[in-house]
């Protein structure tokens, strides 16, 4: 009996098992199924990357990230605009700025 896994994977990821002697059992997820499982993804691999903060799960961030992009039919030029007009708006994260707490005059 192998291991159970109950996860999205990469695409190659079922050729890699075969080569490897297992024989993986897969289904094709519904695009809900599918969104849901990006976001689950998106949580375990910022959590690998919160543990060990290795650059590799970055890459991890990404791919999923333009996943995502891809289903929301979001295009990259899109969603850097997006970010552009924040960094415009509230700033990005290069003054290392951490806020307290607020005080009220």
């Amino acid at each position: 009996m192998g291991k159970v896994y109950n996860k999205l994977v990469r695409d190659n990821i079922p050729e890699i098992m075969i080569n490897n002697g297992a024989k993986p059992v897969t289904r094709i997820l519904s695009d809900e199924e599918y969104i849901d499982e990006l976001s689950k993804k998106l949580l375990e691999e910022v959590n690998e990357f919160l543990e060990d903060r290795n650059i590799e799960e970055l890459a991890d961030i990404e791919e999923i990230l333009l996943a995502i992009l891809k289903y929301k039919k979001c295009s990259k030029d899109e969603f850097e605009q997006i970010r552009l007009q924040k960094v415009i708006k509230r700033g990005a994260f290069e003054r290392k700025i951490f806020l307290v707490k607020e005080e009220w005059l």
